[in-house]
């Protein structure tokens, strides 16, 4: 009798399935790691911040604790909201540090295979290119996946 013993891959890190917040900025559906947020809040009371670069919206206060509102419209040279639109926080964690981005629309949590995510297409406007790390091509859309630290480099001209 010979016993035969299956040698099991194992499954790569691409492979696994990725969960994203998604958000919507300027019409462009986007999403944000999972693991990055560490909250999600309607509009907020924002404080201007004197001498702040014009990406800073301010500051608001989280439960005591001041977080820095950045503006993803301004951020990446969009227009502004139209007039009365109230932004969604999706607040943040970065190097311990937390920050809301300011986004037009908070959509659902997708959990997507990580073999289906692309490089950034050559066509993707260059503001997008700069702060995305890839993107999903969904059945209708497509979505951009933001890297939250290139996001908010951009005291160094990003």
């Amino acid at each position: 009798m010979t016993t035969v013993i299956e040698k099991r891959r194992p499954a790569r890190a691409s492979s696994a399935s990725e969960e994203f917040v998604t958000l919507t900025v300027g019409g462009q559906l986007c999403g944000i790691p999972v693991l990055t947020v560490r909250d999600i809040l309607g509009p907020q009371s924002v404080t201007r911040v004197p001498l702040a670069p014009p990406e800073v919206a301010g500051s608001l206060n989280l439960r005591g604790r001041i977080v820095t509102a950045i503006d993803l419209r301004r951020r990446l040279g969009l227009s502004p909201a139209g007039e009365g639109a109230r932004a969604m926080s999706v607040v943040v964690e970065v190097s311990g540090e937390f920050y809301s981005l300011l986004v037009d629309q908070v959509g659902e949590v997708l959990s997507l295979d990580g073999e289906t995510r692309e490089a950034n297409p050559p066509t993707l406007d260059p503001r997008w290119r700069s702060v995305s790390s890839g993107v999903f091509r969904l059945q209708d859309k497509l979505m951009v996946v933001l890297d939250v630290e290139r996001v908010l480099d951009f005291g160094a001209g990003g």
